[in-house]
């Protein structure tokens, strides 16, 4: 916890993380000018005045509001708590890789493993609407990469950011763990669907904000989010985005910082993998497999035992044999400008099944979000969808009739 600051210093970064009207450039010019937040507060009104307009000057040399001083006094009974800590610019334990950015926040909220924001990590992030391969790509990612030392950041939405820190902690305690950035206040889960998984990773890995407690889900905050885990990473692997998805935020932010950028291919025929094809387009490294990535980064020095990699993380071929980690990946079909405006923070591209027409389609679409846009053995196919297997013989045979799916020689099936 951070009661190892004096009482009034952590009250004063707690309330310059409260001040309405208050920007995160100007506290930071206040700081760099100034000193320590309590410092800050210490000053007339005058003297505040030559670098704050006059009303936020006055603002800053009076007392706290009352709902200012109820929401500090909130947040000392939270730091009290086991495993939660507030970590401040000024703080030592401060993430190297976020001063390196042009905004870093004055303090992150921490559940969890404080330690792991200087851990050297791998952003994985992509579509909440994710294909069922998808999915399994990215935590068979995760979880080898994991197991190589990297610390696996995400932000906690439904789909690939879910799988991607699910698979981090399958890699075992003593591998990199995972840090889930919040896009809420830090005792606030957003999606509710997620809550099982926060409390995971806040006993095994670390759940991070940098919005006050009881900060709800705002649209806007997510592109925030999504600067911090760019940030904290030394490259970001995107697994599959549509074409207008917050996931290439995510991508744009990372290059813009400096990092690598990573996307793996698929199916063109896949809506899910659009964003994937124009990110490498544009200059991303393909990848087929984590290896791919420990090449391009390095392999870390204090990497754990390789007995916690998993090498099955290559993707699925359209040619070859099965891999049953791997699984099938999704690709695109051309691509409009990568980083257009007016794409939702947190993707809401729809899933493959209610992209298709036909009343085939329509009946399976279950069986057909399953199968995703690359081959898929049947066993794969009973595992996702857990149809008895005369039923699903039964729908694989009428969509073969229906010229929907096509059985590949070598037993495999297949959208047509």
């Amino acid at each position: 916890m951070s009661f190892s600051l004096p009482s009034e210093e952590l009250s004063a970064w707690i309330r310059l993380t409260l001040e309405p009207g208050l920007g995160p450039a100007q506290a930071r010019l206040l700081l760099a000018g100034i000193g320590l937040p309590q410092d800050i507060y210490a000053l007339p009104s005058a003297s505040l005045a030559k670098i704050l307009p006059q009303d936020l000057a006055r603002q800053l040399s009076r007392p706290a509001s009352p709902q200012i001083e109820e929401t500090i006094a909130r947040t000392l009974k939270w730091l009290g708590e086991p495993g939660h800590h507030l970590v401040t610019l000024a703080d030592p334990g401060y993430p190297q890789a976020l001063l390196d950015i042009h905004d870093p926040p004055l303090a992150l909220y921490v559940n969890g493993r404080v330690e792991l924001l200087n851990r050297p990590a791998l952003a994985i992030v992509g579509a909440r609407n994710a294909t069922a391969g998808g999915l399994d790509n990215a935590a068979a990612f995760a979880r080898y990469l994991a197991g190589r030392g990297w610390c696996i950041a995400s932000g906690l939405a439904l789909g690939i950011d879910a799988a991607a820190h699910k698979g981090a902690l399958a890699a075992g305690q003593h591998a990199g763990g995972t840090i889930a950035v919040l896009g809420t206040g830090i005792d606030l889960i957003y999606p509710a669907a997620n809550l099982e998984l926060a409390h995971r990773i806040a006993a095994e890995g670390a759940l991070v904000s940098e919005f006050p407690l009881g900060t709800p889900s705002i649209a806007y905050q997510f592109p925030k989010r999504n600067r911090i885990v760019a940030g904290l990473a030394k490259g970001v692997l995107v697994v599959e985005a549509a074409k207008r998805s917050g996931s290439l935020i995510t991508a744009r932010l990372a290059a813009e910082m400096g990092r690598e950028v990573f996307a793996i291919p698929g199916s063109i025929h896949s809506p899910q993998s659009r964003g994937c094809h124009a990110l490498i387009r544009q200059g991303a490294k393909l990848v087929e497999s984590g290896q791919d990535i420990d090449e391009e980064l390095g392999q870390l020095p204090s990497s754990p035992s390789s007995a916690n990699a998993r090498p099955e993380t290559t993707v699925q071929r359209k040619t070859g044999g099965e891999n049953t980690r791997g699984a099938a990946l999704q690709g695109s079909q051309g691509a409009a400008d990568l980083f257009s405006a007016g794409a939702d923070p947190e993707d809401h591209a729809a899933t493959p099944a209610a992209a298709d027409n036909g009343g085939a389609r329509t009946q399976h679409a279950e069986l057909l979000a399953a199968l995703g846009y690359d081959p898929v053995h049947i066993d794969i196919l009973q595992a996702r969808t857990g149809l008895d297997w005369p039923l699903l013989n039964s729908q694989l045979l009428e969509l073969e009739l229906d010229s929907v799916v096509m059985r590949l020689p070598d037993g495999r099936f297949q959208r047509r």
